[in-house]
Formats: C-alpha cells, sequence, structure tokens
C-alpha cells in the first residue's frame, strides 16, 4: 500500500516539478530580457543628454543604467568621468576605488581606473594622494601622462628636485624636450640658495642651467646678479653683453643691469652701442630710457624718435615728467608725435560697449550685432562707464 501511494506521487509530482521548473526560467529570462532592454535604453539616453551638454540628465541616466547592469565597467568609466567634469569629485574618487575593487577586473581596465583616480585626486587639488596614485601607473601605457601629471604637481609645490627627476625621466620621449623647463628648475634652486646665503650653490646650478638651455636667458641673469653682488662687475657685465648679442629680443630686460654696470665700469660707450644696434632693430621704452640715462643731454631727441616709430603712451609719460627739460626743447615734432600717441591710444575709449556681451562698436547701435540684444548699449563711450 505505501509502495502504491509513493509511485502515485511521483506521477504527478514529476511533471509538476517540470512544469514549476519551467515557468521559473520562462519568468528569468523575461526578466533578463526586460533588463537587457532598459539598461541599453538608458545608455543610449545617457548619451543622447551628454551630446546635448546636459550634464547632470546624463549622469541619472547612466546611474540607472548602472543599476540595471552592474557589471559594466564602461558605464563606470563613463560615470567617473561625468562626475570629474562637473566638479562632483568624491564620487568620481567612489565610482574609480569601486572598480579597482573589483576582482574580475581586466589588467587594462584596472590601469585605467588608477589612472582615473589619481585623475580625480589632481582635480580636487589633493595633491598627496594624487602623486601617490599616479607613481602606481609606472609601467603601464599611462606612464608618460602620469609622469606629466607629476611634473605638475611637483611644480604647484615647488618641489624643484623632484621636478627635475622626472623632467630627466621624460627627456627623450615623444613629448618634446624638457631642457628648458629644467633649466628654470635649476634657476628656482640657486634662488633658493641665495635666499639662505649660499652664492656657491646657487652658481653651481646656474651653470648646469646654462649647460641645459645655452641660449635662454634666465640663468646668465641671474648669474650676473651673483657676480655683481660679489663685485666682479666686469665679469657680470661681459656676461650680460654676451647674452645680448646672443639674443637681441632680451635687451629691454637687461637695461637696468647694463646702466648701472656701464657706469661702474666705466664701459658707457660699449653699453650705448649695444643699446642703439637693438634700438634701431625693435624701438623699446625700456631701451630708450636706457639711453636717455646714459645721455642725458639728448633725451627729447631720443624720446621725439622713439615715437615717431612707435606711439606709446609711456614715453609721452616720461617726456610730460622729465623735470630736466625746458620748454623749448619741446619741439613741434616731438609735440606732433605725443599727439598722435595719445589719439591713438585714446580710440579705443571712445567706443561704445554692449552692457549684455561686452561687443564694442565706434557708433551707437540700437540692436547689438554680438548678443542681438535690444538697447544694450549704454549712451555714454567707454571711458565714461
Amino acid at each position: 500500500m505505501n509502495w502504491a501511494f509513493d509511485a502515485t506521487t511521483l506521477l504527478w509530482a514529476l511533471p509538476l516539478t517540470f512544469t514549476c521548473g519551467w515557468l521559473a526560467s520562462r519568468l528569468d529570462v523575461r526578466q533578463w530580457r526586460r533588463s537587457e532592454q532598459q539598461a541599453p535604453k538608458a545608455y543610449f539616453r545617457g548619451l543622447n543628454f551628454l551630446l546635448n551638454e546636459q550634464q547632470d540628465q546624463a549622469i541619472d541616466a547612466f546611474i540607472e543604467a548602472v543599476q540595471h547592469d552592474p557589471e559594466t565597467s564602461e558605464l563606470h568609466f563613463a560615470l567617473g568621468n561625468l562626475f570629474r567634469r562637473r566638479g562632483d569629485y568624491d564620487r568620481a574618487v567612489r565610482v574609480h576605488e569601486h572598480l579597482l575593487a573589483r576582482s574580475d577586473l581586466s589588467q587594462a581596465d584596472r590601469q585605467r581606473a588608477q589612472h582615473g583616480l589619481a585623475m580625480d585626486f589632481l582635480k580636487a587639488g589633493l595633491l598627496d594622494r594624487a602623486e601617490s596614485a599616479l607613481r602606481k601607473l609606472d609601467g603601464t601605457p599611462y606612464a608618460t601622462e602620469a609622469q606629466l601629471a607629476l611634473l605638475t604637481i611637483f611644480e604647484r609645490s615647488r618641489d624643484w628636485v623632484q621636478a627635475i627627476d622626472t623632467a630627466s625621466k621624460l627627456e627623450g620621449g615623444n613629448r618634446g624636450s624638457f631642457q628648458s623647463r629644467s633649466a628654470h628648475y635649476h634657476c628656482e634652486l640657486a634662488a633658493q640658495a641665495l635666499h639662505t646665503s649660499q652664492p656657491d650653490q646657487a652658481k653651481q646650478h646656474l651653470e648646469i642651467a646654462k649647460t641645459l638651455s645655452p641660449q635662454a636667458a634666465r640663468p646668465s641673469i641671474a648669474l650676473a646678479n651673483v657676480y655683481a653682488a660679489a663685485g666682479d662687475d666686469d665679469k657680470a657685465l661681459t656676461l650680460l653683453l654676451n647674452l645680448a648679442n646672443a639674443t637681441p629680443h632680451i635687451v629691454p630686460l637687461l637695461c637696468t643691469q647694463l646702466v648701472q654696470l656701464a657706469n661702474k665700469c666705466q664701459a658707457q660707450d660699449r653699453v650705448l652701442a649695444l643699446l642703439q644696434f637693438a634700438d634701431n632693430v625693435a624701438p623699446s621704452i625700456d631701451v630708450t630710457q636706457a639711453m636717455s640715462a646714459l645721455q642725458p643731454q639728448a633725451t627729447t631727441a631720443l624720446f621725439e624718435s622713439h615715437l615717431s616709430r612707435q606711439a606709446s603712451l609711456a614715453a609721452v609719460a616720461y617726456v610730460l615728467a622729465d623735470n630736466n627739460r625746458t620748454h623749448t626743447e619741446t619741439t613741434e615734432a616731438l609735440t606732433k608725435a605725443m599727439t598722435s600717441a595719445i589719439t591713438k591710444a585714446a580710440a579705443p575709449l571712445t567706443r561704445y560697449r554692449c552692457a549684455a556681451c561686452g561687443f564694442e562698436a565706434k557708433t551707437y547701435f540700437w540692436q547689438c550685432p554680438g548678443c542681438q540684444g535690444w538697447e544694450t548699449f549704454p549712451a555714454r563711450r567707454v571711458e565714461e562707464l
């Protein structure tokens, strides 16, 4: 009797079990298909928002897509980048840290997530954490980009020793030469050495800087200052004259030092000849003032010549403020040159400016040509605003 009962039970239990299993599988397949359909819709919706520069809506759509398919790493990367672009660095960090915590992440995606995390820290201004994250990218496809980011960090933190080391690693790569930047780093170290009264160490850094970038002006200018401070004026003057002959465009920056050293070394003629050559190549108010300092009796003629070639309010102001100039020295040509300079400088001040977009015009517009706004121009010219 028990055997018959068991057999009957099996006869109706087996079909029932099969039916339940079939129904469960169908329900699971439908749910999976529904989830698969919802995820792409949310993803494409997010892309649409992104193309329309609607970052907030794009983030919401990508979050929805991630909820439907939490294992998709690409959506996490897109979401992390969006958070960073929007300035939501905490959430960007959480996304990239979540990716790094996954055990099923490929090596390439893990390196990509590490790079994203480093960029999150860098953009957030967390330089110490950014440095730590960037150093983990050594030996990866992101190594060069990481080194460039580290160089930026060391510049911002004024860690010139680390900056020099990083620049040397980047030298010879496909990002160009870093010797000029390294020269500036050595100049910064020289400035620190001078601040702590270590002129010999400063000279060493400046000599290295000159070797790294022979055409750079800064190392020679700084080295000349070191020599002048030590009382070696002749050596300082020679250094500056050589620099001026090699790079004439830098002469305006040297004028003050050249005049001082010329007077100390009785080398006014040499320096004046150099300044006259530089003035003929390209007029400069600094060069004209330096020549005036060496030739006070020729001040009026020098500035008249300068104004005839280059309209300059600074030159006009210098002439008007010159207490040594007599009224008779103000020639008709000089007056005309000064008037021309003032007229040219004042021209932009006579325009009208749109209060909405800043568009400027010589004539008054009722409708702005820039922003198309109506009556956005004040009835006053720029100088009167």
